[in-house]
């Protein structure tokens, strides 16, 4: 038994509650029950018990103990039968049996006389029991997702059902029995193939919630709108393309996702829906928010965004529905003052910009509000990010653009890490447009570090030497598209002594839409020099940001950077410019600083407690810094290993005095190196400098659990990322190389590789504790590929059959497959190599716990997403998750105070012994007025920590209750001093 249960089972002994909740979403692998706990059947007064997604494969037949029990969830274990004592909890009302692997329902569940809410959807159960017909007033039932064929004629007999989910039965017709359902209130056909909707339907005038995603429907059911109480609805990935007027007739709705369609705009009476509090219609091809979705005035959460994830937006045929592609918020939204949940991608948004995006509803309100009460100018400035192979002319090109008379010098020395300088030129009204060139080192060491340099919203130049066939242009153009959101770029054709060369534009063009042209030149001579300068100017006056309209007050700001002539400046130094300049408040301040930060022209890392106290204004100074370190000789020669005695040495110039911490945290943060934790001295290591060559090192192959990643394109740089953010579990601080590393955690050890030649990473480890490892590891490399817009890979699981297990290359299994033959309740997959069919949730679970699961309970339906690092659950109104039987009613009848959980007792018992010594004389009588004054205090302190514990008060009132309990302490140091 896990501590972690140990801990619940003491809370809940020791506080007399009636409620146990288990629901393992997310644990360790340690803390997962594989077995049904006999401690709980002692606990006999229970009336709910929540032992949801665990591993439990058995239920005991001593839980007919539980005769009080009321409320019994099992769901998401492997239960593959149910003991007929089951039978004998007499007073159970909702029992929940959803995905499991039970292949028939025990009869005795007929002696349930109070059951009104049975769920078992996800089951292997291949048509419904006849016992259950005896159940005439059950009011809730689930049991989609079953292998169930036929429909027997007893159910068309219920029409006192409020809740029935009948989801993935594959129906091509809503059936025509439900016609009699008078009282149905929750309905749910998802994931059938229902092209239309019967014209009875709109009989069911009791319908309140309805879910009907992942149909056929081409059009939307216009009988949905004759249903007057209809407050939820749910019409995700269909191929709707077209919402009618009629819909503004729905006005008690709430709820309405129309996700994953083919909407382009919605009708102007979408603004009748005023109690509409969620709406989502993300994945559709909207490219401007609906004005009608604007005078919501009740909406509170509103969704936009792209899932690039298979399982929520691909329609009935398999095809990924088209995004949104919306550029503008309008200011109108800061009208809808109860929206707190706003999401939309910024992959297109030009205004406000992105950085204001990021950060929320609050964040856009702010910035429309700055503009509003400060007036508006424009910022032209941009950045031109130089890139290509070591010596091809990407510093000529720099200083060509400059200044055409450069005069080129045979004999300099390739750009080390960035060059960072400023062209200026006159736009329309005579206004000043500033280019920030970055000239990017060629070398192969800096490769691994562009994601930190290549930005949205500027233009790429790939300079090629003509000469020379070293350039990857599938490299480079992939890694400014993944990295830069498709911003342009153009090639820049070298051609030194005038040799041409030949490239496929057409074949580029195809698979890299953000390549603009090709221009040809030599910059010895100057020819073409000209048209090079053209394009550039032309293809940074398109760039989204340049002429968006951004408050006065923070272009006013910009303009004083600009003249300040320091490297750095600390945060107050900031604030006062801002101040001097209009700004009112620290969170316009921050929103400033994020903007500059993300365009390149500050470095500021608001989140890092060291470095948001200063401002790097020339980020130039920042990076050469950096690969100062990075290309030390002494440092190369140790295999990346420094010490801050080495910085002494590196950062001796004046520039970078009293700045060393800063700047070493600026490498950090970059994941650029590392602190050895096992050293009293700092020590230091920059991975990308280690051995190529391995450590010596054992490896027990046998009974491992493993997976790939294998990329599309695959950055370089990514293990090195992910050596640093778990340095901390190298296998004794020495089993690390460039390209693998050996990690050990609670006796279990991982070996992950990266062969850049294939373009994958493998892992695979061996212990005790492999699947908690695993968690860990897929959690940290999923993040760092997220940190990689569209970076597209699979990820593998290994077949776990008998022979693949024996042989080195056995069959792997994307792991999309896998969670899509889950959703669709497909319990097995065939192995290819031993043709023997496999179960789908042993693959999954035996790597690792799922990152992220949607379980969708059309019955409750409650959301439940989540991912190793966070979890929601989200309660769609006016959905309840267990009929007539509401979680606020069975919690009503929980311990209110501390005082239940025998505080009470502990005064009472503290105020009698005292009265005892008093009337023994062993007490004078002061000391009993002291005892009882002390108790009178101490015991709600103690009370107080309990409910803080409890989380049955705010952290500010516990701290307004214990401030008002220590102000009597006055009186105990009175009766003190009367002794």
């Amino acid at each position: 038994m896990s501590k972690e249960f140990k801990k619940t089972l003491r809370q809940v002994i020791s506080n007399n509650l009636s409620s146990l909740e288990y629901n393992s979403w997310y644990k360790n692998d340690s803390e997962i029950l594989k077995s049904f706990p006999e401690e709980i059947l002692s606990i006999e007064h229970l009336e709910i018990l929540d032992l949801g997604n665990n591993e439990i494969k058995n239920i005991p037949a001593d839980i007919k103990k539980l005769k009080n029990l009321r409320v019994l969830n099992l769901s998401n274990n492997q239960i593959d039968f149910l003991p007929p004592e089951i039978g004998e909890l007499s007073n159970l009302e909702v029992l929940i049996l959803q995905n499991n692997n039970l292949k028939e329902l025990s009869s005795s569940i007929l002696q349930l006389e109070k059951l009104n809410t049975l769920r078992f959807t996800k089951n292997n159960i291949s048509s419904l029991p006849l016992f259950i017909s005896e159940f005439k007033e059950l009011k809730g039932l689930s049991f989609g997702y079953n292998p169930i064929t036929n429909i027997p004629n007893w159910l068309h007999e219920w029409t006192n059902l409020q809740s029935l989910e009948m989801g993935g039965l594959n129906l091509k017709k809503v059936p025509e029995w439900l016609i009699g359902f008078q009282n149905i209130i929750d309905l749910s056909l998802e994931s059938n193939k229902l092209t239309e909707l019967p014209n009875w339907f709109i009989n069911l005038k009791t319908l309140r919630s309805l879910h009907l995603g992942q149909n056929n429907f081409k059009n939307f059911p216009v009988q949905l709108t004759e249903l007057p109480k209809l407050e939820y609805l749910d019409l995700w990935v269909n191929g709707i393309k077209k919402i009618p007027t009629e819909i503004g007739k729905l006005k008690e709705l709430r709820s309405l996702q129309l996700g994953g369609n083919y909407l382009t705009s919605l009708p102007d009476s979408i603004s009748y829906l005023q109690n509409l509090k969620h709406l989502s219609i993300s994945n559709n091809r909207f490219n401007k928010i609906p004005l009608g979705i604007l005078t919501l005035s009740s909406l509170e959460s509103l969704i936009l965004n792209n899932a690039d994830s298979w399982s929520t937006y691909f329609d009935a045929k398999g095809n990924f529905v088209n995004k949104n592609t919306i550029r503008q918020i309008p200011e109108k939204i800061s009208n809808l003052i109860n929206l707190k949940d706003f999401r939309i991608d910024n992959d297109f948004i030009e205004h406000p910009p992105p950085e204001v995006v990021n950060k929320g509803i609050d964040s856009i309100r702010n910035y429309f509000q700055q503009i509003e009460e400060k007036g508006v100018d424009y910022l032209y400035e941009a950045k031109l990010l130089i890139v290509g192979e070591g010596g091809a002319g990407k510093t000529t090109l720099s200083k060509k653009i400059e200044n055409p008379d450069y005069e080129i010098n045979q004999a300099e020395v390739s750009t080390q890490g960035i060059d960072v300088t400023k062209w200026h030129y006159k736009v329309e009204n005579s206004r000043k447009f500033q280019v920030n060139i970055w000239d990017f080192g060629g070398q192969e060491i800096y490769h691994g570090t562009h994601q930190f340099f290549l930005t949205k919203r500027s233009l790429y130049a790939l300079v090629v030497d003509t000469r020379k066939e070293d350039t990857d242009f599938y490299y480079w153009l992939n890694i400014v598209k993944l990295l830069s959101n498709n911003s342009p770029l153009v090639i820049i054709k070298n051609e030194k002594q005038d040799r041409h060369r030949e490239l496929n534009e057409a074949e580029l063009r195809a698979q890299f839409e953000n390549f603009k042209e090709t221009i040809p030149t030599n910059l010895a001579t100057n020819r073409g020099l000209s048209e090079v300068l053209n394009s550039v100017k032309y293809h940074i006056s398109q760039l989204p940001h340049i002429g968006t309209p951004l408050p006065k007050t923070w272009v006013k700001v910009r303009e004083e950077l600009e003249t300040n002539q320091h490297n750095y400046i600390d945060n107050n130094k900031f604030i006062d410019i801002c101040k001097r300049n209009d700004f009112n408040t620290m969170e316009d301040i921050l929103q400033l600083s994020d903007y500059l930060h993300d365009l390149g022209i500050i470095l500021h890392f608001q989140n890092d407690p060291l470095l948001n106290k200063t401002i790097i204004l020339k980020p130039k100074w920042g990076t050469d810094a950096v690969y100062k370190v990075l290309d030390n000789k002494t440092v190369i020669k140790n295999l990346g290993r420094f010490d801050k005695t080495d910085l002494k040495t590196i950062w001796l110039d004046s520039e970078y005095d009293n700045m060393h911490d800063e700047l070493l945290q600026l490498m950090i943060n970059f994941r650029l190196c590392y602190r050895i934790p096992s050293l009293l001295n700092d020590n230091y290591i920059a991975p990308q400098l280690l051995s190529v060559n391995p450590p010596s090192y054992n490896w027990d192959s046998s009974n491992n659990l493993g997976l790939r990643y294998k990329y599309e394109f695959m950055p370089k740089g990514l293990l090195i990322q992910f050596i640093v953010e778990m340095h901390s579990l190298i296998e004794d601080q020495s089993k690390v190389w460039r390209n693998g590393i050996i990690i050990q955690k609670d006796g279990t050890r991982a070996e992950i590789i990266e062969n850049y030649n294939k373009r994958e990473i493998q892992v695979r480890s061996s212990g005790k504790n492999q699947r908690d490892l695993l968690t860990i590891i897929i959690y940290e490399i999923d993040k760092i590929n997220s940190g990689y817009e569209n970076l597209k890979y699979k990820k593998l699981i290994p077949c776990n059959c008998s022979t693949c297990k024996e042989e080195n290359s056995p069959q792997f299994y994307p792991y999309d497959t896998l969670k899509k033959f889950s959703i669709d309740n497909q319990k097995q997959i065939q192995c290819q190599k031993s043709y023997k069919m496999i179960e789908v949730n042993s693959l999954i679970n035996e790597l690792v716990r799922p990152e992220k699961n949607e379980l969708r309970n059309s019955s409750g339906n409650i959301s439940i997403t989540g991912s190793i690092e966070n979890l929601t659950i989200q309660q769609h109104e006016p959905k309840k998750l267990y009929m007539d039987t509401s979680e606020e009613q069975i919690r009503s009848k929980l311990p209110k105070s501390s005082w239940s959980n025998g505080l009470f007792y502990l005064f009472a018992f503290v105020i009698v012994i005292g009265g005892l010594g008093f009337l023994s004389g062993s007490i004078p009588l002061y000391t009993l007025a002291l005892i009882i004054v002390s108790g009178i205090i101490i015991v709600p302190i103690i009370g107080a920590f309990q409910l803080r514990s409890d989380k049955k008060i705010t952290e500010e009132n516990f701290i307004e209750l214990i401030k008002l309990v220590l102000k009597q302490l006055p009186l105990i140091r009175k009766l003190s001093s009367n002794k």
